[in-house]
């Protein structure tokens, strides 16, 4: 069920980044439940190799490299899906913080709701 409600919460988010930064399109309801899905999807499978190929960067820059994959993992997703556009790498960079904010408040407010046992 908390799967579900963060998935459906999500696009729901997307949606509202679209809303508010003209620099992210989603076309419709369906399309941010699909984007939500690959953005969930890449950060799954694509993301740790990431992170561990750019250890060293990330390190150097004290964790701010953290930043730019997060915005590579956002606009990936749009490039591989019809309906979610995000406009440039700035786009990209802005929509996933804007997005990543989101979500931690999603994952907060789900928390309370479905607590772990």
């Amino acid at each position: 069920m908390k799967l579900l409600a963060k998935w459906l919460l999500s696009a729901m988010a997307l949606l509202f980044v679209a809303y508010v930064y003209h620099g992210v399109e989603v076309k419709s309801f369906t399309s941010a439940l699909l984007a939500a899905l690959v953005i969930g999807l890449f950060n799954m499978v694509v993301r740790p190799v990431l992170l561990v190929l750019t250890l060293p960067v990330t390190v150097l820059t004290l964790g701010l490299f953290l930043f730019v994959i997060n915005a590579l993992m956002f606009w990936a997703a749009a490039t591989v899906l019809e309906g979610f556009e995000v406009r440039g790498f700035v786009g990209a960079l802005v929509g996933s913080l804007i997005y990543s904010a989101i979500g931690v408040v999603i994952e907060s407010a789900l928390e309370r709701l479905f607590p772990r046992q």
